[in-house]
Order: structure tokens, then sequence, then C-alpha cells
């Protein structure tokens, strides 16, 4: 059974989905009362599930009469250099990987075959070092990738 953050997730990549301009609006206190949940559970799905990394755009207004605005970044020139720049100054964990490489797959950038191998190349059981070594050299291997579809190479 998928969990709250799943069923949160999908919620907003339907709505985004029947959008017409790929943006939608949506405040943060009627969407907690909608699944039930805190706000700052919306909060974990937002910064985990919709980062530029995941290829969205979050705005996020505060107060009474808050509003989220969530934007997908449809200049794949966009994400793949939000994603570059971000690799380039953070290290990264699996699940982190994970989300980047089904974004790529999901743009049809990569086959589902390519995407099951990568997964395996940055999966915990694959980079046997410490933890801190193993996500630094994860970022190293997905930014590398990116660099091999042409992209800012610098």
């Amino acid at each position: 059974m998928a969990g709250i953050s799943d069923i949160i997730e999908k919620f907003l990549k339907e709505m985004l989905e029947n959008s017409e301009n790929g943006i939608i609006e949506i405040g943060r206190n009627d969407l907690a009362s909608k699944f039930s949940c805190a706000p700052s559970q919306i909060n974990y799905v937002l910064t985990t599930r919709f980062s530029s990394t995941n290829g969205y755009y979050i705005e996020s207004h505060r107060g009474g009469s808050g509003y989220i605005k969530i934007s997908t970044l449809l200049n794949e020139d966009v994400f793949f250099n939000s994603v570059i720049e971000y690799l380039e100054q953070n290290t990264i964990t699996f699940n982190e990987g994970r989300r980047i490489i089904d974004r790529i797959f999901e743009l049809g950038y990569i086959t589902k075959r390519e995407r099951f191998i990568i997964l395996h190349a940055i999966s915990d059981n694959s980079l046997c070092i410490d933890a801190k070594t193993k996500d630094n050299l994860r970022s190293n291997i997905l930014l590398n990738i990116l660099y091999s579809f042409g992209r800012k190479n610098e």
C-alpha cells in the first residue's frame, strides 16, 4: 500500500498533467485537510518530490491565505542545468538519484533498460564504501551521465 507521501505526490502530478500550462496553485492547508495530514507533511512532499532536480519549480506563499504554486520545468535545458548545478555542489542519496533518473526517463532521454542499469550502478549495493563517500561518488556518476547528454560540461 502506498504511503501518504506517495498519494500526495500522485495527486499533485495528476493535477499538473491536467493543467493547461503545467502550473497549479493550491492552498497548503486545503491540501493537508484533503489528506488528513499536517501541513509539514505537505512541505516534506514538496521538498523531496517537487524540487528543481525533479523537474519542478515551487513558489510558496505563507500566511492565512498562503498557497503553493507548482510549475513543471517544461524547458529541458533548464531542468538539466538545474540538476547539473545541484550535483556539482551537493552529494545525493540513492533516493534523490532515483528521482533524478526517473525524471530523465520520463523525458525520454533513457530507455527503461538504461534506467535499470543506472539505478543499479548508483545503488548502495554497488557502492561499497562509507556513506559520505558513497553519496559523493553517486553524485559524480550522475553528473558524468548528464555530461554525456552534451549538457553544460565545463
